[in-house]
């Protein structure tokens, strides 16, 4: 009996151990792209996440320009309604297409030491360094 109240005070421990994805600690915060697992970020551009009130999102993908909104419920997180400007450009491409791709799956995220990791699962898709 004593093991079962032991495993079960650890449980809690670590259930209550678990982050809380806060709206506040999104809402007006501006981050730059460092990481995209998998692939070389290109040198000649930047994709950027800028959350807004109401978890509105708006950033560059390296060539164009885009925006959506983020929504948070039961501890996760989403990106909603992505939409963005058309332009070509051959350099950036490839980088463009992975980003946004991975965007509109993110269901995760984590914050720790001024990064944001978006999630899909327990996979990192897309690291962020906060610019603001």
């Amino acid at each position: 009996m004593k093991n079962f109240i032991v495993c079960g005070l650890m449980i809690l421990l670590f259930a209550s151990c678990k982050e809380k994805l806060d709206p506040a600690s999104f809402t007006n915060t501006k981050w730059e792209l460092t990481e995209l697992p998998g692939l070389s970020l290109p040198q000649s551009a930047k994709a950027t996440l800028n959350f807004a009130d109401s978890l509105k999102i708006s950033g560059k993908s390296f060539c164009n320009n885009y925006g959506g909104r983020a929504e948070i419920a039961d501890n996760k997180i989403s990106v909603k309604d992505v939409f963005g400007t058309r332009m070509f450009c051959q350099e950036t491409d490839a980088a463009e297409r992975s980003y946004l791709h991975a965007l509109n799956q993110v269901n995760g995220a984590k914050l720790a030491d001024n990064k944001l990791y978006l999630l899909n699962g327990d996979k990192t898709l897309l690291v962020f360094t906060k610019t603001n």
